[in-house]
């Protein structure tokens, strides 16, 4: 929905208000155990109202499963995990069709990727075939068996784990699957006072699994429909596509980011404005998720890999030069 600079934005209706409170409620929740990793935490729970998949990038030990199993444990919504090694097979994750001897039928058997919430833990360690098994599902939401469809339950989102260290034995993700997945982020070491807490509350019988429920699969889904309601100005929609462009014309980026990246980048934009109790989007919202949403896109060139540059520092390249839109009148 387009809004003309001559009129202000709406103030944010009860279904907003009712959509910040679950979203903050949700956060308040999962850092009950996830220590001083708001940010990190709410970018989990945009991909989950956007209804896209996280992939969690970081050394051993810092949380990357335990902020999954939190998110799971805070949903009253069905959780399966997959661990990834190099002898799984496709079907191991989406299903497999099996004879009925008594009955003279076959009979579809769903695989762990039918839920809700599905991690996929050191999805790097499976061969690139498993790998690829992951692809239609995460677009499509649905998994083709023997020449018939079966759709997976919604909300639908996979949270996908892999270290950046111990990288032997592992298949680097490709570029097609990257591109699936709506962020990259990365969780990083807990500041002192955080660690103190884990420490202090390491006897506790706090655990992901024992925290309470905050909201319903059915309830997501109403609210994720609230976020596509979101108004979206001509002038934002014209800065987001010169930004995501922007990836595509300088020198050190071999390819840039493609259409998948813009629309990521717009859903994304409409969750953060309303998780704020805004039923409007704003450029601030395009800064702040911008880099999480389109570095992981960018292929740079050889050379700019050598030099240390990442797709971080050029979307933050892009966000400096790209000029920020006025949008009711007022430069933001």
């Amino acid at each position: 929905m387009t809004t003309s600079t001559s009129q202000p934005f709406q103030q944010p209706d009860d279904a907003v208000a009712l959509f910040a409170r679950c979203f903050h409620a949700l956060g308040d929740n999962i850092e009950r155990v996830v220590k001083g990793k708001r940010d990190t935490v709410e970018l989990a729970l945009v991909c989950l109202f956007a209804e896209g998949h996280l992939l969690i990038e970081d050394v051993p030990g810092t949380g990357k499963t335990t902020l999954a199993r939190c998110l799971a444990s805070s949903l009253e919504a069905e959780f399966a995990r997959v661990q990834f090694t190099p002898d799984l097979l496709p079907s191991d994750i989406t299903g497999v069709t099996i004879y009925r001897q008594n009955t003279g039928t076959f009979e579809f058997l769903p695989g762990p990727v039918f839920a809700n919430i599905v991690l996929g833990d050191e999805i790097n360690r499976a061969s690139p075939k498993t790998q690829s098994a992951m692809l239609e599902v995460m677009e499509e939401r649905r998994v083709t068996a023997d020449g018939k469809t079966h759709p997976v339950p919604r909300p639908f989102m996979v949270l996908a784990t892999q270290n950046s260290v111990d990288m032997g034995g592992t298949y680097p993700l490709p570029e097609a699957q990257l591109d699936r997945f709506l962020m990259r982020v990365t969780i990083g070491y807990p500041d002192h006072s955080s660690e103190v807490a884990v420490l202090t509350g390491s006897a506790s019988t706090l655990t992901p699994e024992s925290l309470p429920t905050i909201a319903t699969a059915r309830q997501i889904s109403e609210f994720v429909h609230v976020a596509t309601r979101v108004q979206v100005a001509e002038q934002l929609y014209d800065y987001l596509v010169r930004v995501v462009a922007a990836t595509r014309t300088l020198p050190d980026v071999r390819l840039g980011a493609s259409p998948r990246g813009s629309v990521a980048l717009l859903r994304a934009v409409r969750v953060r404005a309303a998780s704020q109790g805004r039923a409007y989007a704003l450029p601030e919202d395009v800064k702040a998720l911008a880099g999480h949403v389109l570095a992981h896109r960018l292929i740079l060139t050889p050379e700019a890999e050598l030099s240390g540059r990442t797709g971080a520092d050029v979307i933050a390249e892009v966000l400096a030069t790209v000029p920020v839109p006025q949008t009711g009148g007022t430069r933001v």
